[in-house]
């Protein structure tokens, strides 16, 4: 119901989207050998996912962040995902990222067109403490989103939470203001059916098309998050046992399914346009078992795979989980009607990791993929190979993007990429 948005003259803002998977690729699975359009015979086993959408999305390789050669094999190079600078070795007094993320300087300049600056979302708890085995505080490990180098930026795990800060004035802990919530939303899908009989039937179905989607979201947190015994649950490990919350679906694949959910939604709002999500903290034991031919339990165990092949099968079929799940969220951008196109025309999605081999925590050749076209900044459907480019050349490239030519560099960039 926004005209604006209708006319051609009037282009939809840009939004981003940052998505970090931990412990790296098997590059051999990953990286295309070949530059050129992406087809069935050019995608490597762990990107065959992306086959249906390969015309929405661009595999990058040989960026690299010049700033992780030193220090520990994770920490050091998780903290700098989105800053692209050197990280401090500390046990936690004196916290550095080497500077403001990409996605945090972002929300400075733009988050005030918006309600929320943005979302930070996660599916694991922050963990804290000392990694004795390097010395360095495992905060690193958690956060890839720095309001400074000092701060990073409290990110959500409760898909409940997200819903109720998108779509409910009032926090939920208080049952009075959750009934005063749940009759503020029927009062407004009762509003949103008066008006359905007043316009055309274009507009009657793309409202439909939204509440649609906003109850959809609804129902599935609900379920996700329901206490019912019945259920089947997977076997999960003390920790994640720990994490679970009421409104936390204690199926992993359910909810990564919920915070992307909740990023289309958000964007689809212009809740916020900048969002950043982390499949898991670094060093992550997460279980991927119910993938099938996955047997080994922990995918940081995995990522170690010391050139042994029954273990490389695996941590590549996990890679290819990861860009499965990156797939369907292009999906549900490309599913979104907006103006004369769709809501990824006007989103550039990142998807990557802080090293490329996991056993050997090279941060050279980074796994990067992007979707979207940005309103014209990207042109998917591709492979482009770098020499030894940067990381945060593509974030400067970002910043232009958005129209901030008064910024000269971003992090240790020295010139913006060529997506186009």
């Amino acid at each position: 119901m926004t005209p604006a948005l209708a006319a051609e003259s009037v282009r939809p803002p840009l939004r981003s989207a940052f998505l970090y998977f931990p412990n790296g690729v098997w590059e051999a699975d990953w990286h295309p050998t070949e530059v050129g359009e992406l087809t069935a015979e050019s995608l490597p086993s762990s990107l065959q996912p992306l086959y249906p959408v390969r015309d929405d999305v661009l595999v990058v390789s040989g960026l690299t962040k010049n700033n992780s050669r030193e220090g520990d094999g994770h920490y050091a190079k998780t903290a700098n995902f989105l800053t692209g600078m050197r990280v401090a070795k500390t046990t936690g007094k004196d916290l550095s990222s080497g500077g403001v993320s990409i996605d945090q300087l972002l929300a400075q300049r733009i988050g005030g067109q918006t309600p929320l600056p943005s979302l930070e979302l996660s599916t694991d708890p922050v963990v804290t403490g000392i990694d004795l085995a390097v010395n360095y505080t495992r905060l690193y490990g958690s956060h890839i989103s720095w309001r400074s180098e000092s701060e990073p930026v409290a990110r959500e795990i409760n898909p409940k939470r997200v819903y109720e800060r998108l779509f409910h004035s009032t926090a939920a802990a208080d049952p009075a203001a959750a009934a005063d919530n749940q009759n503020l939303l029927d009062f407004v899908l009762s509003d949103a059916r008066k008006l359905r009989r007043r316009v055309g039937r274009d507009d009657q179905q793309k409202i439909d098309e939204y509440l649609d989607s906003v109850r959809a979201v609804e129902r599935r947190i609900e379920f996700a998050s329901r206490p019912d015994e019945r259920r089947f649950r997977p076997e999960m490990t003390e920790e994640e046992r720990l994490a679970a919350a009421p409104g936390i679906p204690q199926n992993f694949r359910e909810h990564v399914e919920a915070m992307l959910d909740l990023i289309v939604l958000a964007f689809r709002t212009d809740s916020t346009r900048i969002a950043s999500f982390m499949f898991a903290r670094d060093v992550s034991t997460r279980n991927y078992t119910f993938i099938d031919g996955v047997t080994e339990a922990s995918h940081h165990g995995l990522s170690h795979h010391e050139n042994r092949d029954e273990k490389i099968r695996q941590y590549a079929l996990i890679n290819r989980w990861h860009a499965a799940r990156f797939a369907a969220l292009v999906q549900k951008f490309a599913a979104v009607k907006e103006g004369s196109g769709t809501l990824l025309d006007s989103v550039v999605a990142m998807c990557g990791s802080s090293f490329s081999d996991g056993n050997r925590h090279d941060p050279s050749n980074l796994p990067i993929l992007l979707a979207g076209r940005g309103g014209g900044l990207v042109e998917p459907g591709r492979h482009i190979r770098f020499d030894d480019a940067p990381l945060c050349n593509l974030y400067l490239t970002l910043l232009r993007g958005y129209g901030f030519v008064d910024t000269p560099r971003f992090g240790d960039s020295v010139a913006p990429l060529q997506l186009t």
